[in-house]
Parts: C-alpha cells; sequence; structure tokens
C-alpha cells in the first residue's frame, strides 16, 4: 500500500552528531592542548572543521535541518553550565583567566582543585559533568558558543536547529555544590536561570535561528508533581517570551508519560518524542491527549543507541499514524547519534552481508531521509530501498550467526542453585582470612594500569606485521613484570597483572567469544577524550578456550602475593556492545553468564585465590522508570550469580563499579552476594559508603581514595581523610583501599606518586587503629 502523502513534505532532521571526526581529530586535537603541542587557535579550527565536515555529510545523506550547539570540546552539559554562568566558586578565577583552560580545569581538574563530578548520562555509557549549585547561584547568559556555531552552519548555506539543554533537565542533573545542604534541591532555582535561557533564545533568534531545541530527557523518567508544575512554568514562562524563536522540546530514551500533557498544552510550536525505546507507549498517550493540533512532531523513529538496520515497513507503519495526531511531522533518530560510531562503510574487515545489516550514524542518517521521503511523496517513491531493507531483514534473522542449539540448551538447563554460592558470607570471609592472610585495610587496584606508548606500539606493530606473536608476547611479559614488581616495591597487599593485553575491558573478551562482533572504527566517546569501540552482540554466546589465564597465571608466578584474576561482568558486556535486538536482555545475559562462568572456574583451578568481575553497568543499565526495575534487576544479579558462583569458599569473589548514582541499587548490590566491591567515590566524598552503611551492607568494600579521571596526585593525607570518612560508614575489617577506577588513561608519572600515597594513606591509617586498641 502506497503511504498517503503528509500535507508538507516531511522533514528529516537529527538531534546531535558523532564529535570525534574520522580519525579521531578531536580527541587528538584536545589532548594535544593539553599537552601544550596544539594551540588553542589550532585546536578551535580543528573543531570548526569538524562541525562543517559533519553538516556537509549530513546533508550529503538527505538531512534537510542540522543542528548546531551539539558539537562540544568536553561535554555537552559542561557547556550549559558555561552557558548560564554557573561555574562552581572554586574554578571561578581560572574560567575569568582563560575561558579554555577554565572550562578545562572543570572537566579534569588541576594538581590544586577537584573538577566536577562525573556520572553517566542518563541510561548510557556516555558520562557528563555535574552541575554544582546552591542557594547562593547566580546565573548569567554567555550563549557566545551557541550563536557562533549557528553562525557558522547558516553562513554555510544550511538550514540550522540550535539545540540546548532544557532547563528542567539541567536543574534535575544538578546536585549540590560542596558545603551546601545535601536537602537543597536546584530545582528550586528555576525562577532565577529562566530568564538566562530567554536571554539566550533571544541571542538565537538574532542570529537567524527560526527553530532552537530544547532537550528535556529528565522528564521520560519518574516526576513527582512539583517537577512537572516546574516544567509546566518553565515552558509557559519561555513560550510568552516575545522574542524568540520557535521551541521544539525534545524528550528521549523512554516513554514521557505524565509529562506529555504538560508539554502538549504548553505554548511551544513542536514536541520531539522517542518511538524506538518506548514506541506504542508514546503513540498511545499522544492519541490519549489528542494529538498535537497546529504544532509540528519531530518522530523519533530511528534508534539513536543502537547499530541494527531500521525496519523500513514498520517505521513507515508508526509514521501513518502518526500524521493524523499532529499538524506536521518530521522524522528523525531517537536521540542525538553521540551514541553510536561514525560509519559502517569503513568497516572493511567485516563480512560484506554482515555489513548491511548495521546502521552507524550516516547510515541512519539515509534511513532518516528515506523514511521522510516515504512519508512526504509515497512509499513509491522507495520501493528499491524498500525491497534491499527487506532483503537485509531477512538475511540477519535466518544467519546461523545468530542461532547456536548448543548454547540454547545450555541456557535453558540453568536452575536456581547455580545461581547461589555454597556458604553464607560470614563462612566464606572466615575462609578467605585463613586463605589469603591480608592485613587489615588491605590495599589493591581494580586492574589495569597504564597503556603506554611503547605497548600501542608493539600492539600496532604485531598488526602490521612488524613484529611476530612471540615479540609480542615477550613485550607483554616485561609489562606485566613492571607491574608486579612496582605494586611489590610499594607493598600493595593484592595485586593485578595490569591488562597489558587488553585493548579494551569490554573489546578484549568480545574478541574471544563466538556470537561478538569486533570494529576497527566503531569508536563512541564516553567520556571527554576517552573512545571505546563497542563490539556488537550479534548471535549466541559461548567461550571456545580460556581468555584470561594465561597471563594471570604468569602474574602469580612472579610473586607470593596474590594476583587478582580480572573478568568484564555480563551486565557490562552487554551494556558495553551494541546488544542484539531480537531476543530478551535476560536471555542474552544468561548466555554471556555461562561463558564467563567458565572462566571463573579455570581461573580458580589454575590457583587464583582472588577474582573480581566487573559490573560497572548495573546502575548505569537501570531502567529510567521505576515499575521496570525490578525485572531488570533480577536477570541482572542473577546473571552476575551465575558468573561467580560455581567457586569453592575460600575463593574471593570482588566486583567493581563507578561513576554512577550507586543510592538506587543498593539492594542489588546486596544481592550480587560479592565478597568485596570497590567502587567509585573520591569525587562524591565517600557518598556511596555511606549509602552502604544506611542500607547495612554487610559484605566488604573499597570506596575509592583516589579519582583517576583527573591528572591530580591526592596527597597521603588527602587519601587519608577519605578513608577516616569512610571508616566512619563501614567497620575496619570490612573497609578496603583502593582508587575509584582502572589505571589505563594514566600516566605512569603520576599512577607510581598515587598509588605510593595510597599505600601511606592506609599505613597511616593502620597505625592509628593499632594505637586506638592498644
Amino acid at each position: 500500500m502506497t503511504a498517503k502523502p503528509a500535507a508538507a513534505a516531511a522533514r528529516a532532521t537529527v538531534y546531535g552528531y558523532p564529535r570525534q571526526g574520522r580519525n579521531r581529530e578531536l580527541k587528538k586535537a584536545v589532548e594535544g592542548y593539553w599537552k601544550g603541542r596544539v594551540t588553542a587557535d589550532a585546536l578551535r579550527e580543528t573543531a570548526a572543521g569538524l562541525r562543517r565536515s559533519h553538516w556537509q555529510q549530513l546533508a550529503e545523506d538527505g538531512i534537510h535541518e542540522v543542528p548546531t550547539g551539539d558539537f562540544s570540546h568536553y561535554d555537552h552539559v559542561l557547556d550549559t553550565s558555561v552557558m548560564v554562568g554557573a561555574a562552581p566558586e572554586r574554578h571561578r578565577g581560572a574560567v575569568e583567566a582563560d575561558a579554555l583552560d577554565g572550562y578545562f580545569a572543570m572537566a579534569r581538574g588541576t594538581q590544586d582543585v577537584a573538577p566536577l563530578e562525573m556520572t553517566k548520562w542518563f541510561d548510557t555509557n556516555y558520562h557528563y559533568l555535574v552541575p554544582e549549585l546552591g542557594p547562593g547561584t547566580v546565573f548569567t547568559a554567555n550563549s557566545v558558543k551557541q550563536v557562533a556555531e549557528l553562525r557558522e552552519a547558516v553562513a554555510l548555506g544550511y538550514t540550522a536547529r540550535p539545540v540546548l539543554v532544557g532547563p528542567i533537565t539541567y536543574l534535575l542533573l544538578a546536585k549540590p555544590a560542596p558545603g551546601v545542604s545535601a536537602d537543597f534541591e536546584p530545582l528550586t532555582l528555576l525562577d532565577r536561570l529562566l530568564p538566562v535561557y530567554a536571554q539566550v533564545l533571544a541571542d538565537l533568534h538574532a542570529a537567524g535561528a527560526e527553530w532552537v531545541q530544547l532537550d528535556e530527557p529528565a522528564l521520560v523518567q519518574d516526576r513527582t508533581p512539583a517537577d512537572l508544575n516546574a516544567a509546566a512554568r518553565a515552558y509557559r514562562e519561555l513560550g510568552a517570551a516575545a522574542d524568540r524563536p520557535k521551541l521544539l522540546v525534545a524528550s528521549y530514551f523512554g516513554r514521557l508519560g505524565e509529562a506529555l500533557p504538560v508539554l502538549a498544552a504548553a505554548p511551544v510550536e513542536g514536541l520531539a518524542l522517542d518511538f524506538t525505546e518506548a514506541g506504542a507507549a508514546n503513540l498511545d498517550d499522544l492519541a490519549a491527549v489528542g494529538g498535537l493540533p497546529g504544532k509540528r512532531l519531530v518522530a523519533g523513529i530511528v534508534n539513536g543507541r543502537n547499530i541494527w538496520i531500521n525496519d523500513f515497513r514498520k517505521s513507515l507503519a508508526t509514521l501513518g499514524t502518526l500524521l493524523g495526531l499532529a499538524d506536521r511531522v518530521d522524522v528523525a533518530a531517537s536521540c542525538s547519534l553521540l551514541h553510536v560510531p561514525l560509519d559502517a562503510d569503513a568497516e572493511r574487515d567485516l563480512d560484506p552481508q554482515v555489513r548491511r545489516w548495521l546502521a552507524f550514524a550516516r547510515q541512519k542518517t539515509r534511513e532518516i531521509a528515506v523514511l521522510a521521503r516515504g512519508l512526504g511523496r509515497g512509499t513509491d517513491t522507495i520501493t528499491a530501498e524498500l525491497a534491499a531493507n527487506r532483503a537485509d531483514l531477512a538475511s540477519r534473522a535466518g544467519s546461523a550467526l545468530t542461532h547456536d542449539p548448543a548454547v540454547r540448551a545450555r541456557t535453558a538447563a540453568v536452575t536456581h542453585a547455580d545461581g547461589r554460592r555454597g556458604r553464607p558470607y560470614a563462612e566464606r570471609a572466615a575462609a578467605q582470612r585463613a586463605h589469603l592472610r591480608l592485613p587489615l585495610l588491605p590495599t589493591t587496584t581494580i586492574g589495569s594500569f597504564p597503556q603506554t606508548d611503547e605497548l600501542r606500539a608493539a600492539r600496532a606493530d604485531l598488526r602490521a606485521g612488524r613484529i611476530d606473536t612471540a615479540g609480542y608476547e615477550a613485550r607483554i611479559k616485561g609489562e606485566i613484570e613492571e607491574v608486579v614488581s612496582f605494586q611489590e616495591k610499594t607493598g600493595i597487599d593484592v595485586l593485578v597483572h595490569g591488562e597489558p593485553e587488553r585493548n579494551d575491558m569490554v573489546q578484549y573478551f568480545a574478541e574471544q567469544l563466538t556470537g561478538y562482533l569486533a570494529t576497527q572504527h566503531g569508536w563512541v566517546q564516553s567520556y571527554g577524550t576517552r573512545y571505546v569501540r563497542p563490539p556488537v552482540l550479534a548471535g549466541d554466546i559461548s567461550r571456545p578456550e580460556p581468555m584470561t589465564v594465561r597471563w594471570t597465571s604468569y602474574a602469580q608466578s612472579l610473586t607470593s602475593k596474590p594476583v587478582k584474576g580480572m573478568l568484564t561482568g555480563p551486565v557490562t558486556m552487554l551494556a558495553w556492545s551494541f546488544v542484539r535486538d531480537d531476543q530478551p536482555l535476560g536471555d542474552t545475559a544468561r548466555q554471556v553468564a555461562l561463558a564467563l562462568r567458565d572462566e571463573v572456574n579455570d581461573l580458580e583451578a589454575a590457583g587464583t585465590a582472588v577474582i573480581q568481575v566487573d559490573e560497572p553497568a548495573l546502575r548505569e543499565t537501570l531502567p529510567l522508570r521505576a515499575a521496570d526495575r525490578a525485572d531488570y534487576l533480577a536477570w541482572a544479579t542473577e546473571a552476575f550469580r551465575l558468573t561467580t558462583s560455581g567457586v569453592r569458599p575460600d575463593t574471593q569473589i570482588h566486583t567493581h563499579m563507578c561513576y554512577a548514582e550507586f543510592g538506587d541499587i543498593v539492594q542489588a548490590i546486596d544481592d550480587l552476594d560479592a565478597d568485596v566491591i570497590s567502587l567509585e567515590a573520591a569525587r562524591s566524598h565517600m557518598q556511596v559508603a555511606r549509602e552502604l552503611a544506611a542500607h547495612g551492607y554487610p559484605r566488604a568494600a573499597g570506596p575509592g581514595v583516589w579519582d583517576i579521571h583527573s591528572p591530580r596526585v591526592p596527597s597521603a593525607g588527602e587519601a587519608a581523610g577519605l578513608l577516616r570518612t569512610g571508616l566512619e560508614a563501614i567497620p575496619a575489617e570490612r573497609l578496603w583501599v583502593n582508587p575509584d577506577c582502572g589505571l589505563k588513561t594514566r600516566g605512569w608519572t603520576e599512577t607510581r606518586a598515587s598509588l605510593e600515597n595510597l599505600v601511606a594513606a592506609a599505613r597511616e591509617v593502620r597505625a592509628a587503629l593499632a594505637g586506638d586498641d592498644a
């Protein structure tokens, strides 16, 4: 059937685009600037060139309205703090002295001043810088960046729509500044903030903006009546401003729910909704409020977070239904394309047919353009595209890669007992104390050590054939020897091998498991200049052979101290991959858990007494709506226990989590039944330790005392102070001492100094505790 053309041709648009460039030019320019090799002007020119390239690509792929303001040197929430003049007091001097250096100081800190706290952007693996606000915060408008980037696009001839973080989401993401009562609610600052937003909107209007997009993803979460009233007031006031562009309020990552009637009734000209994450619910809710008569609807119909091709037939059916619910319907991705790699066509190592199943940012923009054309002009204008799409979907569904009968049979045979340790924690802890003989406040690290230039060069030489496998493995052994020797000399109690053989904590394992596909150029921003290549979880998962035993055993042969075996947990293996969308996530998690269980058991059999299974993504993947969380946490915690429950009582199981809000999942952390958990805590001043104590968490914990995402070297006194704060919540016999996270991104100079200070802090506090007992 040919779809009826819309009254006006549908426009194709996106909310944001990957920032890094085809060869991660932005990362190289920013890091070069930090090291003094790139000037500020050169950095700005690189950024401007990337923006021009992105807009050109979007236009070539059929996008009618390009976004501006989404580009960032580090983080778009930090950009918003700059836009509204909300630099923390401790950074004001640096910002006033040099705007660019002050910006990076807020992001990374300096030796003397701590950075802003970092945490996950909703349920993604992108990290944002948390605004710090208080009763004394004074907002001032600074629209220089937003106006300049709009003018760049307009001067190049593009129809452009600036994109801003909305005022409600900005305030709901903020936290009380240091020294401000934890009871302070940043949303109470809304009346101060709205005039600043009104001024920015007026500046953009004067610069030629017809539309401005205000992103409000926080409204897809459970919101209180006060939150909804604040949203209604905000858009009533902004909508009433005389000097403004048309306003498009965008939500994504889920169902807008109770906020939909609030925004539908607001005096704004358009809404953008996600029809992928909660498509049926948003569609039903939109119909229930009577649609958006007289308004523009931007339909997020192409998944902006995953990499599988769109089902054109299903999308066109949804879009056809939406035509009757708004004055005009335009087509977009469900969220910014920041969360996917740039171009699947660059993946020449993948089978060409498999590559046709994948849609990265460039492919998604083309999908959006095809759907807009089919919606606006009729499906007879996209006949060839529809036929190719059907063939590619059928190819994936029928592939042997996606179905392994042996894996499915093993998963179906899992019992409740398979996910339970044989002894309660108290008995296990006693057995582990006798086995490991560790001191009070044992010290350890999270796993990875700095990846040196020499190591990266050796990896590149191996890929290029300049050295053979034996030469590469000799280099790996040398790195492990150096790491083990340093830890022994420093006095660390439980060692790690440093993971020199690993390119990434998920990719390394994915490359050794069946069912995964690895990319060569699929870089995605995690935070700042940290980019990862999420593997593609395409089919049923199994482990052909041991993955970590060899290198862990080699490290253990070099020392009498325990060396941790290091694995990435099943939930994180899913969360930091592009996961298959053709079966429930819980089923996929069970498959991954069984593959990892085999590895845990082989490590124990090889003599590894401490095994860490990292799950930093457990909180990140938590559904945004409370009603959806129980089911997720049930299969997520079961998957972890299935991974770890096949070991003896005297084998100590660790886990690790970082850069997320843990208060929401303390019960789930408890349900993991790990013997020891290490957690990010330095930037939040041991908040998680207090949350564990309030819950009555009964096992051992290591809240971090070194923020490894900053180049600062914490003094022994600073680390000792954090330890003492931790002791106020966690008894000494259950408190571990460790950094916040792995050390892969740090340099050896700061790593040596920081770990020496960490060990000194542990010794100082141990001595004080011994004196108290005397």
